[in-house]
């Protein structure tokens, strides 16, 4: 059905203006709202009959995506600018945060509303439609803003100043100093063609993640120090990625920005419970070790593993030969998948891709690779550090180093029950609970009363 037919169909059942109806459906679609939400949300504004009126006032805790149009009052944290392709054509958008006294929510705003940080602004007729599960205010040509000289204090700081562990997919106008602490450059096949661009890694003090410079900036080399603002985060294979584009400021800093050497260790729970980290290093017990690993084969074309001579996207192949490790680690308070590459297979084995063909030769089954890795790693101790991302099939950590633990496992033991005893009785003081028989008001109680590319 056609835009006009549903905007025709619209107008009749709620008897208001068809060309009324038809260019706020138009202005829905053009943000991406698909066809029946767009109509769900045009029924719930003419649903009076038509009757229209000024958009209701709310708290930015109270927007809810089942909101068609609001106006809000709010402080801007943070303005950032990017460049998007929409149906073939190029546009820029400014996007990030807005704060009351009652929450944050993000924006995105389709035309110059010249936001700054730090301005209180009224809002007006500002769509609302969800984004990655939450509501987004959308600002187009039916909203109106006004800068209100009266200050708003709000609990959140202005500017997108923050640290790396702090960021999340999702955050806007972010501001960053860090140190370049890898950097490659890349020839891709971008949205206009071949396209040039930086990748690599960016540190600081709380930790390192991978990042992405759509327009590569002369300043971010190896080893530099450099200030960044007006940066942007997306998911990238589970984890948060800093990308930088052709609106990004990118400044040599003065000073030098000072660097953690180790990865932060974790629980496996504790790990597990952030649903993906960049490096992090997790201790435990190797319990098995599972099918597809030792000596396998992978696709030529796209490096899938190769099963039975068939890749599930290209179909017969001649399957080129690798190693790999598909660990089961358990600490006692979760397990995760601990997936060694090439490199690091070969360390545990004790020799490399030749070495595990002859003696898949000699005992003509290749899986006495696996066998002999097996015999060598299931039942001992180990420290993993690497990349981490949960999904719905699990927890799985590329490993860039796979050591055996030399420490003592009974002090590690008892650290784990020290921490775990001690947000027992956090949690338990906070509920106004008993530990022990004694409550948190210290009477007794008598008892009445939580890839490598192309892995599987």
């Amino acid at each position: 059905m056609a835009l006009d037919d549903h905007a025709e169909e619209l107008a009749s059942a709620l008897g208001v203006d068809k060309e009324e109806v038809e260019a706020d459906l138009e202005k829905l679609v053009e943000y991406s709202v698909p066809i029946d939400e767009a109509k769900d949300s045009l029924r719930r504004k003419y649903g009076d009959g038509g009757g229209g009126g000024e958009p209701s006032a709310k708290e930015l805790a109270e927007v809810s995506t089942a909101d068609s149009a609001v106006t809000v009052r709010g402080v801007v944290l943070t303005v950032g600018k990017r460049s998007i392709r929409y149906q073939g054509d190029d546009l820029v958008i400014r996007e990030g945060e807005l704060a009351d006294e009652s929450g944050k929510i993000s924006y995105t705003a389709w035309e110059e509303f010249d936001l700054a940080p730090g301005d209180t602004v009224e809002i007006v007729g500002v769509g609302v439609r969800e984004w990655e599960g939450s509501p987004e205010l959308n600002l187009g040509s039916e909203t109106t803003v006004e800068t209100d000289d009266e200050p708003l204090d709000v609990p959140y700081d202005v500017g997108g100043d923050t640290h790396l562990s702090e960021l999340a997919p999702g955050d806007r106008g972010v501001a960053l100093e860090i140190r370049v602490a890898e950097v490659e450059r890349k020839t891709i096949d971008g949205r206009d063609g071949e396209t040039e661009i930086l990748s690599g890694v960016f540190a600081d003090e709380t930790g390192r993640l991978p990042f992405t410079d759509w327009d590569p900036h002369g300043e971010i080399e190896e080893g530099a120090s450099v200030g960044i603002e007006n940066a942007y985060v997306r998911e990238f294979r589970g984890v948060p990625s800093v990308n930088v584009s052709e609106f990004s400021t990118v400044n040599a800093l003065d000073h030098g920005v000072e660097t953690g050497d180790g990865a932060p260790r974790m629980s496996v729970r504790e790990a597990v419970a952030t649903e993906g980290l960049f490096d992090v290093e997790v201790a435990g017990n190797v319990l098995e070790v599972r099918d597809g690993s030792g000596l396998i084969q992978r696709c030529p074309e796209c490096g899938r593993v190769v099963q039975k001579g068939q890749c599930r996207s290209h179909g017969d192949v001649d399957g080129e030969d690798d190693l790999r490790v598909k660990a089961i680690v358990d600490d006692g308070t979760d397990s995760l998948t601990a997936v060694l590459g090439t490199d690091l297979t070969a360390d545990v084995y004790g020799g490399g891709i030749e070495v595990a063909r002859e003696a898949a030769r000699d005992a003509m089954d290749q899986e006495v690779v696996a066998d002999d890795i097996r015999e060598s790693i299931v039942g001992r101790e180990f420290r993993v550090r690497g990349t981490l991302s949960v999904d719905d099939y699990g927890a799985n950590l590329e490993a860039t180093n796979f050591t055996a633990c030399d420490d003592d496992p009974t002090d590690r033991a008892h650290e784990l029950l020290d921490g775990a005893e001690g947000a027992a009785t956090d949690e338990t003081a906070a509920d106004g609970g008993t530990i022990d028989g004694v409550s948190s008001d210290g009477t007794t109680d008598d008892g009445a009363g939580e890839p490598r590319r192309g892995d599987e």
